[in-house]
């Protein structure tokens, strides 16, 4: 049960991996979702079989079948890297599987998916423009609102849920105020954006967590990638004046405290003692 469970979720991530990638590839691009894919190098229209999520890219030798252009990481990367999340998100929160669950259940892991999925399209394209499109930190914020009211429900304006509910605002003010004051050059506008929605999905407790290990990994793998610069391409080898996304530190943050449910401060048990 937990093996055909798993894997339906992990073919669900292959598939929605496989639409991402065309949200990242088509944004501010001018082209809409609709329509089909093709060789940006040909552009040939690519057929069923040329775009099965992974099994295609290795089928072809990551090459495209006409023009043998060579096919990004990206695609396959992506398509694997959200079946993964999804398996292990599904797993964090149906185990043990045989359970009965009831609708709001059900409603919230569909909504952990929706932004998990909203977050692996930032990730990506932060790490590719530096920059992180409103359209979809906005959507990851609405997400998580609706599944902190839905968890909640009527006491969410109650003590010490109300924490989770200013946690979006408190977490994003330390980002906008380093924004303001540096006009940008420390770090970017949607870091702030991107904080609110942390903050709303994980709760003040788990998302106060959340920064800490973005800001810990951020600040270590920078300092690893520029003290051994061979790790990188030239091209991309980093120096103290190297502008590094800090988004994807922040997701990948936040998908591993959801997952573990690491609390470094012990806010929890504080919180706990003071009900």
């Amino acid at each position: 049960m937990e093996i055909l469970t798993l894997f339906f979720f992990a073919s669900l991530g292959l598939i929605i991996g496989s639409f991402l990638n065309v949200v990242i590839l088509r944004h501010n691009t001018g082209r809409g979702l609709h329509g089909r894919s093709g060789c940006f190098t040909c552009d040939r229209d690519l057929r069923w079989y040329e775009l099965i999520p992974v099994v295609s890219f290795l089928i072809q030798k990551g090459k495209c079948r006409s023009c043998e252009s060579t096919i990004s990481l990206q695609y396959p990367m992506v398509e694997f890297a959200t079946a993964v999340v999804f398996a292990l998100v599904s797993w964090n929160m149906l185990a043990p599987f045989y359970a009965m669950y009831s609708l709001i259940d059900i409603l919230l892991l569909l909504i952990a998916l929706f932004v998990f999925s909203i977050l692996i399209v930032i990730f990506v394209y932060d790490l590719y423009h530096k920059i992180i499109p409103d359209k979809f930190s906005l959507m990851f914020s609405v997400a998580a609102f609706i599944g902190l009211i839905i968890t909640h429900q009527s006491a969410l304006l109650t003590f010490p849920y109300y924490l989770d509910l200013l946690a979006g605002p408190i977490f994003a003010l330390p980002f906008y105020i380093l924004w303001k004051v540096s006009n940008g050059r420390w770090i970017g506008l949607g870091d702030a954006k991107l904080a609110i929605g942390i903050g709303w999905f994980l709760g003040f407790s788990s998302g106060l967590s959340a920064l800490a290990l973005a800001f810990w990994v951020g600040a270590a793998l920078s300092i690893l990638l520029m003290y051994i610069p061979s790790i990188l391409p030239k091209k991309h080898r980093l120096t103290w004046k190297s502008e590094v996304p800090f988004g994807p530190f922040l997701i990948f943050a936040t998908l591993v405290i959801y997952l573990t449910h690491l609390d470094f401060f012990g806010m929890s048990t504080f919180i706990y003692f003071l009900v």
